[in-house]
């Protein structure tokens, strides 16, 4: 299963020298205007210059040329704040869901000190609830503050991340709150409201071993997932899926038995989803991640956490090959390939 690296732990996120001051000229991601940066097919734009931060670099963080991962990176002059806007493309896109897990991400990267200081909604663009914005004091033992903000716009989810000292939090939340303000959409019209996921009790759940059957309609263009997304419905956490690199929570809506079951993977949109198929026969696997879904065929039931963990670790003999793959580009354009 092909899977981005997780955006907190990379080298963009850690305080470092710093860099030359240039925006690299990715034509297919970035259009650069002398005093914005805009993401050329997303249609969303940034101002260069931000607060205290200016752009450095600019670029596609994984699918080089499809411009359906892309990353500007902002730093003070001394290089002690330091800023990336995201602009990417899954194929299952949720501000809310991207905010719970990079939360996760967080508290799990930074250690027991660390305080979430604000969660909730907020405007972009001058349109109430369209964001998500998270603050986190005391990181890294102290040293750090850092803050985030998600937007979801059409099909796309724009990421924030600010992180500076302690002693600089103001700077830090400056930061995010001007490229916040500053974002600026072509079609303001696609920006969905959003909230931070809620969650509540969950149905007993059917612990038993499923069984993957196949599927003629698993080639077929990949359909929306059914569960609510951007925090309008409770989520309640079915059960937790242990593997090689880390614990899952599988995730359904509160108060159903019969919907699907999806099970993040990282911060970044990789998300394995179990959709009811047609005529309540079975639950139908995909897996979805930035502009590409795998498709399976349709297990007579939910896998079991076990069995999930195998997915996920490459080892379950049922899922060894995707029956087909959709490849979606910048534009919309998606490719479906059969295997």
């Amino acid at each position: 299963m092909p899977k981005r690296a997780l955006f907190l732990v990379s080298a963009i996120l850690s305080l470092a020298a710093p860099m030359c001051a240039h925006a690299a000229d990715d034509a297919e991601a970035w259009t650069p205007t002398e005093t914005a940066i805009r993401a050329t097919t997303a249609g969303i734009s940034l101002p260069q210059t931000i607060a205290s931060l200016s752009l450095t670099k600019s670029g596609e963080a994984s699918n080089g040329g499809r411009a359906v991962d892309n990353y500007a990176q902002y730093l003070s002059e001394d290089g002690a704040i330091q800023a990336t806007l995201y602009v990417y493309l899954p194929t299952y896109a949720d501000a809310s869901l991207a905010a719970y897990m990079t939360d996760k991400a967080i508290m799990e990267r930074f250690g027991s000190r660390t305080r979430r200081t604000a969660y909730a909604s907020a405007p972009v663009a001058g349109k109430a609830d369209s964001a998500i914005r998270a603050v986190y004091d005391d990181a890294a033992d102290g040293a750090l503050t850092t803050a985030a903000g998600f937007v979801h716009a059409g099909r796309w989810i724009v990421k924030i991340r600010v992180t500076g000292p302690t002693e600089r939090r103001a700077d830090v939340l400056a930061g995010l709150d001007g490229m916040l303000a500053g974002l600026a959409l072509d079609d303001p019209a696609s920006l969905h409201t959003t909230g931070p996921a809620r969650f509540d009790s969950c149905p007993a759940a059917d612990t038993h071993e499923a069984r993957l059957t196949k599927d003629d309609a698993a080639t077929a263009a990949p359909q929306d997932v059914r569960i609510p997304r951007e925090g309008k419905d409770a989520l309640c956490v079915r059960g937790t899926v242990t593997t090689a690199d880390g614990r899952y929570d599988m995730l359904q809506q509160a108060g159903r038995s019969d919907g699907a079951i999806i099970v993040p993977v990282d911060d970044s949109g990789t998300v394995l989803a179990f959709d009811p198929a047609a005529q309540g026969k079975g639950y139908k696997l995909s897996i979805h991640m930035v502009g590409q879904t795998d498709l399976y065929g349709v297990y007579d039931r939910v896998p079991s956490p076990r069995q999930i963990a195998a997915i996920l670790d490459g080892k379950d003999p049922q899922t060894a090959k995707a029956e087909a793959t959709a490849a979606y580009a910048a534009n919309g354009v998606v490719t479906m390939v059969r295997h």
